[in-house]
């Protein structure tokens, strides 16, 4: 599917397998589950690019039901509740989609660093 090659099957499959009921999908918890748990702007925009069907820059509710389906053909499609929740929870303008600037992903933990580390960008 569209994340194909891009994560890892065995993580997509154990993601997809963890929300296989209804009511049961956490856009977090899945988000890490599948590997795209990091702080990457490459990363959100890629995944945008394939969230965003109709290219129109944004993911609109109709796309964010279909969201699994991205992962795999015949996952199942999200229940308004999930979709309805997924979509306040990035929707920053409650304008009733997702732009790019909306698409975050939880940040993968971290170790502690010593005073002497920097991180950069």
């Amino acid at each position: 599917m569209a994340f194909s090659g891009l994560l890892r099957e065995e993580d997509i499959t154990a993601a997809l397998q963890a929300c296989q009921a209804a009511g049961s999908f956490d856009h977090k918890a899945f988000f890490a589950q599948v590997g795209l748990a990091s702080d990457s702007a490459v990363a959100a925009e890629k995944a945008f690019r394939i969230l965003d069907r109709d290219q129109s820059g944004f993911i609109e509710e109709e796309e964010l039901k279909l969201f699994l389906q991205n992962f795999k053909a015949d996952a199942r499609v999200l229940t308004d509740a999930e979709t309805k929740a997924f979509l306040a929870a990035a929707d920053l303008d409650s304008d009733g989609k997702i732009g790019a600037q909306g698409l975050k992903f939880p940040r993968a933990p971290r170790a502690p660093m010593g005073p002497r580390h920097h991180r950069f960008p």
